[in-house]
């Protein structure tokens, strides 16, 4: 018998596997914060004989290399990937035993990157599953732009055959244990379902369906913009991580954290948007942790800028922590907790700004006008949005605020949570502004978009 246990990795959007029999396992794109897989080792009763990495990732740091070391796992990485650190080098077609009947075998899957391998699960000489990494996703494959400019097209059309060799290789049955497609900005669309099988792939997944060509040239089409800090993730994999520091950072009082805002470092409120609204620092910037604000702020952020952490509860702080080291952000240079009242200097106020509805803003506008900002991605965009409004979309605004024009302005996104970001960044800014709080399809129910439709409603952030 053997086990496949899911490590959820919501905040990036990926997920992590530990698969093994009764005694040894093998972890597959480990996460940074490996305390949560030897946890699931422990629970199982196993140890982690060996540490697989599907490709370098660009979305994440990796905690594989750390893993390897401290569980004395042997650490298994693509022979093509360039690497500065001691590894057992994987080519196509290697196999190796994970326990009493259980092995995995090493499938090239360029596409993703270059050297991209996926490593199919076999037990007692039989496939019962296919970890695909950036490969073979849920509905969708992974990007083939992350890696060089010049080669984007020729991985584009190695993906498409490389998902054909997985179809080809394995039976409808295999489960397929993709690590993005949940939700990461390394997909190149997002999953319809949290499961599948190469038969349901088949019958459902472009690079399955269509041909060479007319995959490749839907898939360029679709590629936006890549998160910045991307560009720092490979190079740090490639280089060897160092071991992750959760140690609590410094406490900072309403002094210290003043002045960090005068000297320009970024301070981040962790709560929710609705508690930010309502009273917060001026001039700090407000990344909800319960989404994907590790992603956003590292995104966001001057690379290398000191971040002080504003947090509700000890236990916000301990969690957002967690989530900065997987994309780099290793230590905040302060933090405090409770709320504005401690952090504001005494005889200072808290701010605040509205939020409202996208009928709300229905009804502002006819009394008088007002700037209406679009912080989506292009692609939402073009699928349809408010007559007359702005884009900016939120990657951009804090080096585009003076392109902003005067006056009240209502920012909204396609649920909520962007637009809170880029209305903290307004505020900071001295800005009058207004969050529009709100799903998008509520605009068209208030008449106020044009061009194209709300489709499914795009993405709900």
């Amino acid at each position: 018998m053997f086990f496949v246990d899911t490590i959820e990795l919501s905040g990036l959007g990926n997920r992590s596997y530990l698969a093994g029999g009764a005694r040894t396992a093998v972890a597959v794109d480990p996460p940074r914060d490996i305390d949560q897989v030897l946890a699931a080792a422990a629970r199982r009763g196993v140890r982690i004989s060996h540490v697989v990495e599907t490709h370098l990732h660009n979305d994440y740091v990796s905690g594989g290399l750390e893993l390897a070391r401290i569980s004395g796992a042997v650490y298994l990485v693509p022979a093509a990937a360039h690497v500065s650190f001691e590894r057992t080098a994987v080519h196509d077609g290697d196999t190796v035993e994970i326990d009493a009947g259980l092995t995995l075998r090493a499938l090239a899957t360029p596409g993703h990157t270059p050297h991209h391998t996926s490593y199919i699960l076999e037990d007692s000489g039989m496939a019962v599953a296919v970890f695909t990494g950036g490969s073979l996703l849920i509905g969708t494959v992974g990007r083939p732009d992350l890696v060089e400019p010049r080669l984007t097209k020729q991985l584009a059309r190695a993906q498409h055959a490389s998902v054909h060799r997985l179809a080809a290789e394995l039976a409808d049955d295999t489960t397929v244990l993709p690590t993005h497609g949940f939700g990461s900005f390394c997909s190149s669309a997002q999953a319809a379902g949290t499961a599948t099988t190469i038969g349901r792939e088949k019958e459902v997944n472009d690079a399955l369906v269509r041909d060479v060509d007319t995959f490749v040239a839907d898939l360029l089409a679709g590629l936006e913009d890549i998160p910045a800090y991307y560009a720092h993730m490979g190079p740090v994999n490639a280089a060897g991580p160092a071991p992750v520091d959760l140690t609590p950072p410094a406490l900072a009082d309403a002094e210290d954290i003043a002045a960090r805002l005068a000297a320009g470092e970024w301070v981040v409120d962790l709560r929710s948007r609705v508690a930010f609204a309502e009273g917060h620092l001026a001039g700090s910037y407000n990344f909800d942790a319960d989404g994907q604000f590790a992603t956003y702020l590292a995104w966001l952020v001057p690379w290398g800028k000191p971040v002080t952490l504003l947090a509700g509860s000890p236990e916000q702080l301990a969690a957002a922590q967690r989530e900065l080291t997987r994309v780099g952000i290793d230590r905040p240079a302060a933090a405090a907790v409770g709320g504005p009242a401690s952090w504001i200097r005494e005889g200072e106020e808290p701010a605040s700004f509205r939020r409202a509805t996208f009928a709300d803003l229905a009804d502002r506008r006819a009394s008088g006008d007002v700037v209406v900002l679009d912080v989506r991605r292009d692609s939402e965009r073009a699928d349809g949005h408010v007559e007359g409004s702005v884009h900016i979309p939120i990657h951009t605004l804090h080096r585009r605020l003076d392109e902003v024009p005067a006056g009240e302005v209502w920012v909204h996104c396609a649920g909520g949570m962007r637009a809170a970001i880029a209305a903290s960044l307004l505020d900071a800014a001295g800005r009058e502004v207004v969050a529009v709080d709100d799903g998008f399809r509520s605009a068209e129910e208030a008449g106020l978009t044009e061009c194209g439709s709300h489709g499914d409603g795009g993405p709900t952030a």
